[in-house]
């Protein structure tokens, strides 16, 4: 059955656009039930006989939430108790174009068989689906869509043989669409109501979220904040310059102070300071916020008061002497300052962080303390305060009321003792938003069947390189080599170098869950004793690991080369090879300075190792921006667990060697894409070294003639340890930080005497620190 749906769209230019889309309905959409033998489901998802004990709902039932409860019970719907949930198309689409991560979590729970999640597409049903009425706002239209899709689900079933007491419980917070589900003849309960019910897990009732109406039920009647502005109002105030629109950070120092970064034009962009609670008016840390700027009489300059909000309690007492001392600060230099009006789009997430017990006795609403400073504290209700108590535990904010000094929120889930190593990981990967569950099985299916060997059309289509003496040089214990070398020398006395890369391309099909869920995660994330895989381990560790002594399949740079490092051809390939070794860098240098060994992988490495030291005093001398971070390591005390010894990473030649080639490889890859799309290509360039930033710096040292400097072209050269007297039995050692390419620093160490001898007056603070870092 065809309909087709019709519709008018404003253009950007201002002109009206008439759409019309034809929407085909279908009377062959499976129910998705076991019980059914009408719809002749093949593979069906929802069980038979779905039992969860209730006081509310005693006999066997599916659970068919509406677009609001999936959206704000989340946390609930994924506790792996509630199983046998049908997500109706409608409730799916809505939840797409309103929260994105919460589609991500209910389409991850869809594709966990364990959970028998089943998705109805009720819009292409000819007995659901329904045209939006003359009048009917398009959410009142879905809401009948998902009652109807019930009423449906309801009368479909109870057709089938042998149905028993199978009933579908609509779950909505929505008190007409309750109502109108009940005059229909339906079962429908309160979310809240439900999870109440539930017989023996009394945990899941503190991770409901809250509701507007309960929310300020449990906050006081004093209005404390500002009352936000509807988006319509917002949109009409931006667009005529009233108010302004940035991304609202809050200040780790001063929970009383906030800045917010309007872009402008280019690299403009101003920077608006925001002072007291009223002013910041419930924004949270990284929310896009709207903002009223204040009259020049009224800007203020940033506080100097470093303020934590760590009373035991949430009242108010001593809120305005908090205020005064937030407004301590320089006069001199004040800064556009303004207020919050209106949030444009919310940023909240789960946070980690532990809980801060009342205490009165016997209570059941507590305060929640983030890790990260610039989140608020969150007002939670739970009845396991005693069980959480230096716990950290994930909080989900439900909403900041008017008269609420604190967001409400709810318990998410328990991650362990604050203090345990696995616990700490476990929070520094949440917060930073680090995506590390186990790989789904919708992404594993995707995976190559074992055995996996080479095959005919792998041969026909490659070139085959496993006669060259390929070896990889990693660090210690690594297991997933991405990248080997080869060098040997040509008949017309030049040199053939090659840099192999892993073709995970080979594994990874674009479009498919293993390629979505690779992309999602962006990077393999290494810790201290622990790796986070951006692809499964089968292909990581192994398919796409360049090991030696099995073949593997691989994208080869193969350059023809002279004596002095010179390219004189280049060419790409796909490839087949056969490491000959997997070396650490300690190994590789052996080899090269064992004056005993000349066989062919030792003669390799020596001669990557003659050109990589040519390649990198050509890219230092044409001015190429050089990297620096030290490596650490903490030796610890196997009884008591504490730092014993701290241990630097020892950098050798080899180390320099791998890294000389993985650039030369990029260089020309680049030059390629280059040659070939040169007209639609991307060069993305460092910015040259600023003066005026650091002038101030140089012209006091050039004044007492303490400092030397140099000008070529348009970057600013400086000697790397320059060591000079700037007060009497001083002597200090000033280089340039380049552990930060975003970042211009200058580092002052002193080498003698011991700080705490010094008595200066010199402009430039000494503290207790061996090093001051002036940026």
């Amino acid at each position: 059955m065809l309909k087709s749906k019709t519709f008018v769209k404003k253009t950007r230019s201002g002109g009206v656009l008439k759409i019309v889309r034809e929407h085909y309905l279908r009377d062959d959409i499976w129910c998705g039930s076991e019980v059914c033998v009408e719809c002749g489901d093949g593979a069906p998802v929802l069980l038979r006989d779905p039992r969860i004990e209730s006081d509310l709902c005693t006999y066997p039932h599916y659970l068919l939430p509406d677009t609001n409860v999936v959206l704000h019970q989340i946390d609930i719907l994924e506790d792996p108790l509630i199983r046998n949930v049908i997500i109706l198309q409608t409730v799916l689409q809505e939840v797409r174009h309103r929260s994105a991560p919460v589609y991500k979590r209910i389409k991850d729970a869809i594709h966990d068989k364990e959970k028998h999640f089943y998705t109805f597409t009720n819009e292409h049903h000819r007995e659901t689906f329904i045209e939006r009425e003359q009048g009917e706002s398009a959410n009142d239209r879905n809401d009948r869509a998902i009652r109807v899709a019930a009423k449906w689900y309801t009368d479909h079933l109870s057709k089938a043989p042998n149905v028993g007491e199978l009933k579908v419980v609509l779950l909505t917070n929505d008190r007409a669409n309750k109502e109108k589900a009940e005059q229909s003849g339906l079962l429908a309960y309160r979310c809240e109501e439900y999870i109440k019910s539930l017989i023996g897990n009394p945990e899941l009732v503190d991770r409901l979220a809250l509701a507007s109406d309960d929310q300020n039920d449990i906050t006081g009647s004093k209005l404390l904040f500002p009352e936000h502005l509807p988006l319509s109002r917002i949109q009409v105030g931006i667009k005529s310059g009233t108010f302004l629109q940035g991304t609202f950070r809050a200040s780790r120092d001063n929970y009383l102070e906030a800045t917010v970064f309007i872009h402008g034009d280019g690299e403009d962009s101003t920077e608006v300071l925001l002072q007291g609670l009223q002013n910041l008016n419930r924004a949270v840390h990284q929310d896009l916020v709207a903002i009223e700027l204040f009259p020049k009489e009224r800007w203020v300059a940033p506080s100097s008061v470093v303020l934590q909000d760590d009373r035991p309690n949430d009242e108010d007492a001593e809120e305005e002497d908090a205020e005064k001392k937030s407004t301590v600060s320089d006069t001199s230099v004040l800064k556009p300052t303004g207020r919050v009006v209106g949030i444009i789009k919310r940023n909240w997430r789960p946070f980690c962080g532990m809980l801060n017990q009342s205490q009165i006795k016997e209570a059941t609403r507590h305060l929640f303390t983030p890790a990260d400073r610039r989140i608020p504290r969150i007002r939670i209700e739970t009845r396991q305060a005693s069980t959480l108590v230096g716990q950290r535990i994930i909080v989900a904010i439900d909403g900041w009321p008017r008269n609420s000094r604190y967001p409400n929120g709810h318990f998410v889930r328990n991650l362990g003792g604050a203090g345990d190593k696995d616990t700490e990981t476990e929070v520094l990967l949440l917060e930073h938003d680090v995506p590390h569950q186990p790989f789904s099985q919708a992404v594993l299916s995707f995976l190559p069947k074992m055995p996996w060997g080479i095959t005919e059309e792998d041969l026909k289509v490659r070139t085959d390189l496993r006669h060259l003496c390929v070896c990889s040089v990693d660090p210690p214990g690594c297991t997933d080599i991405d990248d080997a070398l080869h060098c040997r020398d040509l008949e017309n006395g030049n040199l053939e170098v090659g840099v192999h890369i892993a073709d995970v391309s080979h594994f990874i099909r674009p479009g498919n869950a293993l390629d979505q869920e690779a992309a999602n995660r962006g990077t393999t994330v290494y810790l201290c004793g622990k790796r986070i895989d951006m692809v499964p381990e089968l292909l990581s560790s192994n398919l796409c690991s360049l090991r030696s002594n099995v073949e593997r399949l691989a994208f080869s740079c193969i350059w023809e080369m002279n004596h002095n490092a010179e390219i004189l051809n280049t060419r790409f390939c796909k490839s087949i090879i056969n490491s000959k070794a997997s070396l650490t860098y300690a190994e590789a240098q052996m080899r090269i300075d064992d004056a005993g060994m000349n066989d062919d992988i030792t003669t390799s490495l020596r001669g990557l190792n003659k050109l990589a030291k040519i390649l990198k005093a050509q890219r230092i001398e044409k001015g190429a921006l050089t990297l620096s971070s030290p490596e650490v390591r903490f030796h610890m005390d196997s009884e008591t667990h504490d730092p014993i010894d701290l241990q630097t990473k020892e950098l050798k030649e080899t180390n320099s060697m791998v890294e000389e080639f993985m650039l030369l490889a990029n260089i020309s890859v680049a030059q390629k894409i280059y040659d070939e799309f040169s007209e639609s290509v991307k060069s993305r360039v460092h910015i040259g070294f600023v003066h005026k930033h650091f002038w101030w710096f140089w012209s006091y040292f050039i004044s007492l003639s303490l400092y030397h400097y140099s000008f070529q072209g348009p970057t600013l050269t400086v000697e790397d340890q320059h060591t000079f007297h700037i007060f009497d039995k001083v002597k200090v050692t000033i280089s340039l930080d380049a552990s930060n390419i975003q970042h211009q620093k200058i580092r002052m160490a002193l080498v003698e005497p011991s700080c705490w001898k010094i008595k200066s007056t010199s402009p430039f603070s000494v503290n207790d620190s061996v090093r001051n870092t002036f940026i």
